[in-house]
């Protein structure tokens, strides 16, 4: 059976590949390519490295299964459109400035850290029995691995430095609002205490919403 994990790998596999054809044909001619490549390719790495690490991953996310179609579609969506930025670094001449550097390696790193500690906290609480998680680094934002994601993704378009990059983590952010929609109405009927973890939390964006 194939899973929406599997296909999700498959299409972080299809990503490092296109950034490495994109090394290939242009080289790295300036800190721009060099960088970009370096964080989108050690990103997704990690995203494969993660579940050997930690196979109970394997066993809590996107466990639906997916046929033909929806394969494909993972490998057109997350694959290629979400390496969209890939492309328009590589073909954007101009020198990275300070400015963007500054911004976008924060937000790589930090991201890519509260990601991570949400989605090892969250794991290890549900392999211990825990029911709603609601402390630790998910004490102040209810869906905090996506504020990590989102923030790593916005690192991609800044080092891109092109205006058509924000599609991709402005894609996300309108996909992940829904996603906290729809898990929130099932969260609430789920957990007793989650009316409580509301009142104290915000959704996505820590003091704002």
């Amino acid at each position: 059976m194939t899973t929406q994990l599997t296909a999700i790998n498959w299409a972080k596999v299809l990503t490092i590949g296109m950034v490495v054809v994109l090394m290939l044909i242009h080289g790295l001619p300036g800190q721009r390519q060099i960088l970009y490549a370096c964080m989108h390719i050690s990103y997704c790495s990690w995203w494969l490295l993660e579940q050997r690490f930690y196979p109970e991953r394997r066993r809590q996310i996107f466990t639906e299964p997916v046929g033909t179609w929806g394969f494909l579609a993972a490998l057109l969506v997350i694959g290629v459109f979400y390496a969209l930025p890939a492309f328009l670094a590589f073909a954007n001449p101009a020198d990275l400035s300070v400015a963007a550097t500054a911004t976008a390696i924060p937000l790589f790193y930090f991201g890519s850290l509260i990601n991570t500690s949400a989605d090892v906290q969250k794991m290890t609480a549900k392999a211990n029995g825990v029911g709603l998680v609601s402390d630790g680094i998910w004490s102040q934002v209810r869906h905090v691995n996506y504020t990590g994601d989102l923030m790593r993704y916005l690192s991609f378009a800044v080092i891109a430095g092109s205006p058509w990059a924000f599609l991709v983590p402005g894609s996300i952010a309108i996909l992940y609002i829904q996603r906290i929609s729809t898990k929130e109405r099932s969260m609430s009927q789920k957990y007793d205490d989650f009316e409580t973890y509301r009142q104290q939390s915000n959704r996505l964006l820590p003091g704002f919403w």
